[in-house]
């Protein structure tokens, strides 16, 4: 019998007999690979496990343990969504349905504008468990572009992604399931049912059943508000039902700490309808909070050896044309003003204004580096859709600096940045940190070779003296340098980017910056970006979410409530609370208006650090009765060792 010989990922060689597939090499493996090979790598290439091997390839095996067989679950679940609803809903039409992070979710058309309900879900679940039970085979074929048109006659979004690639308006790299040369590859489940794909697919239906139709949700075709808007239906899908319900448990958690929910039940912010989408009003308590926060930063910038600055919130249309804005990000602005004859911007970026600053007088070597702070306002005109609380919003500030040094202070400045930004990091009780280094783009890059190679240097040396894990994505940097980001995980797992040192050979050069070298040469300085928070309202609402909203003592908006018994205790009630206000403690004194058990449970669901109760026997003790949040209840407590004990708290960031 005749064999072929491939190649697996570890270098080793397998004879196959001629004719064999992906599913033949992982059954000759052994039993347990053929049970978990869902698909396969065939020289690069994701392909279906029944197909063919030839003589040399390189195959890998996709395991519904790996990432790519996560993907693989989700695509092949969404077409089971399709099915179903096609179905369900006669007449009905389908324009895409791909994977996404943590599950997938697919696009519809229904009759006369019909609309889901939630309640139409659990009939949707229902007839894909019915799907999923009958085992269906996943069958790939091809066909020529025009065989694919008549195949689609009836589902107008798959023919226009078909004619998108035959006309040349969109290349095969982008439909995928349309090669450049108008080949046309489909799946079908069924007689009835046959999609638009480029695979792969698992072998067959039956390996599916662990997922659940999360909602529904408008889209527009192609995400263009001028095209249809269709139906969404989002799902989640994993490799077994623990994944699942791991999945759906943090998911549930994540709900209970949605920032804009908190924010509402503490009375911290809020978005009034009248302001716009996007726009934040800072309630007292939430505004303390960001004052402690900026209170920090400020105070750590100032020992950091920064010099703060203030800029206006627009400025005249030439500052943004020098900068780039105007041609590179003139999209994510908001409308000009004309005024006085000329045109105005409100502000997407601080970094021109500390531009100006440094301009506005002649730099010596001596004066670098020259580090300029400022907690400025920038207003982005994102989309309605995009919009998320303070996680995205239109109007938000910045804890911006800007670093101008030399090229040979470059390397040095890097890693002292990276270093001031673990430790704000840290003191916000974020311990878990994870980088990505982008390095230079391919495409024309500004600035040369050398001063590259010394920036990219720079920043993986930082990030390796700092001990921090970290990916590098090649080719990632903007054009105007390379970049680190850190992300940090919050107390459910999940990751945030938060903070950018970013090197920029651009701005120097297109604002013609210089500065006096030692040997009386004029040379231009590098300009170094860094946001920490990187906005005020991102920060502060990862902060709630992380957090869940109980603050720790030093960021809460109020420390410590004082609950006489009864109202004969209101007198000592008012010593205990001026003993802490006298050590700068933020509290307040609760009334006995109401039975003690629901001012105690009032003061909880505040998430409240501490709530004091006092009586007979603490009046006649100098003592109190401490419910600290998330323990057990002490009785007793002397006040001092108590003051003692919250400004411990305080100092430690405890």
């Amino acid at each position: 019998m005749a064999t072929i010989a491939v190649t697996l990922p570890d270098g080793s060689e397998r004879s196959l007999a001629d004719g064999s597939t992906a599913a033949d090499l992982a059954a000759d493996i052994g039993p347990g690979l053929a049970k978990a090979a869902i698909a396969a790598t065939i020289n690069g290439e994701p392909r279906d496990l029944n197909c063919a091997l030839s003589e040399g390839d390189s195959v890998g095996l996709i395991t519904t343990s790996t990432d790519e067989g996560l993907e693989t679950i989700r695509h092949s679940t969404s077409h089971v969504l399709a099915q179903a609803v096609l179905d369900l809903w006669p007449g009905a039409t389908f324009a895409i349905g791909p994977p996404i992070e943590n599950g997938f979710y697919y696009d519809f058309e229904l009759v006369d504008g019909a609309t889901f309900t939630d309640d139409d879900l659990e009939r949707i679940d229902a007839r894909m468990r019915e799907i999923i039970k009958a085992d269906q085979p996943f069958i790939r074929g091809e066909v020529s572009a025009a065989e694919g048109l008549e195949l689609f006659a009836d589902h107008k979004y798959k023919r226009a992604t078909i004619e998108r690639v035959t006309s040349g308006v969109a290349d095969g790299e982008e439909a995928g399931e349309v090669a450049s040369d108008g080949t046309v590859s489909f799946y079908r489940n069924t007689d009835t049912f046959v999609d638009l794909c480029r695979g792969p697919h698992v072998p067959s239906t039956g390996r599916l059943g662990h997922f659940k139709l999360m909602k529904v949700a408008g889209a527009y075709w192609r995400g263009n508000e001028n095209e249809p808007m269709l139906q969404r239906i989002y799902g989640t899908a994993w490799a077994d039902k623990k994944a699942l319900n791991v999945h759906l448990h943090n998911l549930e958690e994540a709900a209970k700490r949605d920032h804009r929910k908190l924010a509402n039940e503490l009375d911290l912010v809020s978005w009034p309808a009248e302001l716009g989408p996007g726009l934040a009003v800072w309630h007292p308590k939430g505004a303390l909070v960001r004052k402690m926060m900026e209170d920090y930063s400020r105070d750590r910038h100032e020992q950091g050896g920064y010099d703060f600055a203030y800029t206006p919130h627009i400025a005249k249309s030439q500052l943004w044309e020098t900068s780039g804005h105007l041609d590179f990000y003139a999209d994510g602005m908001y409308p000009p003003m004309e005024i006085d004859g000329a045109t105005y911007y409100p502000k997407p970026m601080n970094c021109p204004f500390h531009v100006m600053i440094y301009k506005s007088d002649q730099r010596s070597y001596r004066d670098l580096p020259m580090r300029i702070f400022e907690l400025g306002t920038v207003y982005r005109y994102e989309l309605s859709g995009a919009i998320h609380g303070l996680l995205r919003s239109r109007g938000f500030t910045q804890d911006d600096s800007h670093i101008f040094a030399t090229r040979e202070m470059l390397q040095e400045e890097l890693a002292s940045l990276l270093e001031f930004v673990l430790s704000v990091l840290r003191a916000f009780g974020f311990e878990d940190f994870q980088a990505k280094l982008s390095t230079r783009p391919p495409e024309k890059a500004v600035g040369d070779d050398e001063i590259w190679d010394m920036a990219t240097d720079g920043l993986r040396a930082a990030l390796e003296t700092a001990g921090l894990d970290y990916v590098v994505d090649e080719g990632g940097g903007a054009f105007y340098g390379p970049k680190i980001d850190v992300d940090v995980k919050d107390a459910i797992g999940r990751a945030w980017q938060l903070s950018t040192i970013q090197a920029d050979f651009n701005l120097p050069e297109r604002f013609e910056l210089e500065y006096v070298a030692s040997d009386g040469e004029r040379k231009r300085p590098v300009m170094i970006h860094r946001a920490l928070f990187g906005s005020v309202e991102r920060f502060f609402g990862v902060l709630l979410e992380h957090f869940a909203g109980a603050f720790p003592v030093w960021l809460a908006p109020m420390q410590v409530q004082v609950l006489p018994v009864a109202a004969a205790h209101a007198d000592y009630a008012e010593q205990v609370a001026a003993s802490l206000r006298a050590a700068s403690v933020r509290v307040e004194i609760v009334e006995a208006t109401d039975p003690l058990g629901k001012r105690v449970r009032a003061g909880k669901s505040a998430k409240l650090p501490y709530v004091l109760v006092v009586g007979d026997d603490d009046v006649a003790n100098t003592t109190v009765g401490v419910n600290a949040r998330g323990l057990e209840v002490e009785r007793d407590v002397a006040v001092d060792a108590f003051v003692a004990r919250v400004l411990n708290d305080i100092e430690t960031h405890a």
